[in-house]
């Protein structure tokens, strides 16, 4: 879905765990940057690929990817995008997620016990191969080089101007970014869209829930037309009112 000139809603879906589930990474570009926002789950390559065809351009035109922060589902074909693309594709992301996505520290919510508890949790009917497979991709998530780290508060000189939000909460360093020329905020996880109403971060996913929601004080600061969430996408309603309604402002 194109939501104004040079940014675009991305949706992947697939059918994970025996649900189906709906992913929104996002696209923007302009004369001569296109900047993918998050990847996908690992093995969904070929979805974001048909996703980004979608809009009339090829992942091979990719310049450079945001990383919101560390969940598998963000960073999952990471690694699979960088081989596919034939130049140097930049990978940005906050310092505090860095050593995560490059596989210096185990990521934070797949401890032991929460690899055991997801594997466990797959149906019955999947197969024994695998749920050992499943396992082993836990254990060993995609890394990927981060090419520059990026601070709250910098404006990206693309697309007419990206800001760098901190939304730390979700995770320790969870970024977002505000698409000036739209005035449209991209969340990652820090907000998520359910039946159509723009939600507060899910307390049972957040790192750190208190600094989650306080941190939404910050998107505060910009005048936001449209919110893209990873997880439910596109929210057009009073989006400023709506957020400060979510901090309890």
């Amino acid at each position: 879905m194109q939501l104004d000139k040079g940014i675009q809603l991305l949706q992947v879906s697939s059918t994970i765990m025996g649900r189906t589930e709906s992913i929104h990474p996002t696209l923007m570009w302009d004369e001569d940057n296109m900047i993918l926002v998050d990847t996908t789950y690992p093995g969904q390559l070929p979805l974001l690929q048909e996703a980004i065809l979608s809009t009339g351009f090829t992942i091979h035109n990719l310049t450079s990817i945001f990383i919101t922060h560390q969940d598998l589902d963000h960073i999952g074909s990471l690694a699979d995008v960088i081989q596919t693309c034939p130049s140097p594709v930049q990978v940005f992301s906050s310092s505090i997620e860095k050593p995560y996505i490059q596989g210096e520290k185990q990521l934070i919510k797949l401890t032991p016990e929460a690899i055991t508890q997801a594997v466990n949790s797959m149906p019955e009917s999947v197969p024994v191969e695998w749920r050992h497979a499943f396992r082993r991709t836990l254990e060993n998530p995609p890394k990927t080089a981060v090419n520059s780290t990026i601070v709250p508060g910098e404006e990206l000189p693309f697309c007419g101007g990206i800001v760098v939000v901190d939304t730390a909460g979700h995770t320790p360093g969870h970024l977002s970014f505000y698409h000036k020329t739209s005035q449209t905020l991209i969340a990652g996880d820090a907000l998520n869209v359910v039946s159509g109403e723009l939600q507060g971060p899910d307390p049972q996913y957040c790192h750190d829930y208190n600094m989650a929601k306080e941190s939404l004080k910050n998107l505060l600061t910009y005048d936001i037309k449209k919110v893209i969430c990873f997880h439910g996408g596109l929210y057009e309603g009073n989006c400023n009112r709506r957020i400060s309604e979510i901090c309890g402002l």
